[in-house]
């Protein structure tokens, strides 16, 4: 499935079962909220804060797609193609950073 493919989708399901979009500002707070579960999850469980008990069922890929819906909810809304958006920060991406990793002694 492309990105492309996807943003239908998501809008399609939002139109069908959803009623309607949450407002803009409403879908921010929800990604918020989303990232931060993800956020959870890393820092207990691949970071130095031990996991809970009830965490230690929790579906990481689950709460990332959770992230990527509400990011493409807010695309839709407020008119982005991501796949025209990916690509053209890819592009910037790779004309600032052709370099600059392969340099940093950090990374050696």
């Amino acid at each position: 499935m492309t990105i492309q493919e996807a943003q239908k989708l998501v809008d399609d399901w939002i139109k069908t079962n959803g009623v309607r979009y949450f407002n803009e500002l409403t879908n921010m707070a929800i990604l918020t909220e989303e990232v931060g579960e993800v956020a959870r999850i890393m820092s207990r469980r691949y970071g130095e804060q031990s996991e809970k008990e009830s965490d230690k069922n929790k579906d990481l890929g689950d709460e990332m797609a959770d992230v990527l819906w509400v990011l493409m909810c807010l695309a839709n809304q407020t008119g982005i193609d991501l796949t025209e958006a990916f690509t053209k920060n890819l592009e910037k991406k790779t004309l600032r950073d052709k370099d600059r990793h392969h340099q940093n002694e950090k990374l050696k």
